[in-house]
């Protein structure tokens, strides 16, 4: 890449339990991307002991969408430190609102080059069984039933809007997240090999 040019960025979006994190890591095993989970970040942020990690466990916990200036913030970090001249990076569960745009816009929006949105559609059955049968393994305090469908209302309320905008832009890329990972993956590849050489 050259010096100064901006790196390519997708956002990753689709409910709790529709296979972001799955497929975001084959993307990287075939492609060499930069995966970074929004909510991995905000979960590390949160067992640090920081400040901001206790305000970070409240709205985990409750199922809200934690602050964006918090969230975009530990985003940057992260992508200075993987380095800004990486091929590209994947955003996993960002951005989940409105405000998250509006905060990624003024921070980031400038410095990169925002490539598209992959969304991976599932519905909501489908998702509360997958989380359900994580949460036996995962020890996440926010993979319990309570906990999702507190997630679910959140994403319905205020990502889907999000993704609804990005598509007006023609930015999204949509799969079936209900077929089996290597079937999504098939279809992803096929996309992101097109948006290389476009």
């Amino acid at each position: 890449m050259a010096e100064g040019a901006k790196p390519n960025v997708y956002f990753v979006l689709g409910g709790p339990g529709a296979g972001k994190g799955t497929q975001c890591a084959r993307i990287v095993s075939k492609f060499g991307y930069t995966h970074l989970s929004a909510g991995d970040l905000l979960r590390e942020e949160r067992q640090s002991g920081s400040k901001d990690g206790e305000l970070i466990e409240s709205y985990i916990r409750d199922g809200k969408i934690v602050p964006v200036e918090i969230t975009v913030n530990l985003l940057k970090v992260a992508m200075e430190g993987a380095g800004w001249d990486k091929t590209a990076f994947l955003i996993d569960g960002f951005p989940r609102n409105r405000d998250n745009v509006d905060g990624w816009t003024k921070v980031l929006g400038d410095l990169v080059h925002l490539r598209g949105v992959l969304f991976f559609d599932c519905p909501e059955a489908t998702m509360e069984e997958r989380l359900l049968k994580r949460g036996e393994t995962s020890g996440r305090s926010d993979d319990n039933a309570e906990s999702i469908r507190k997630r679910f209302r959140t994403y319905v309320a205020e990502t889907t809007p999000v993704i609804d905008m990005f598509r007006e832009q023609g930015l999204v890329m949509s799969f079936d997240a209900t077929q089996t990972p290597d079937s999504v993956f098939a279809a992803v590849e096929k996309e992101l090999q097109a948006k290389a050489f476009a």
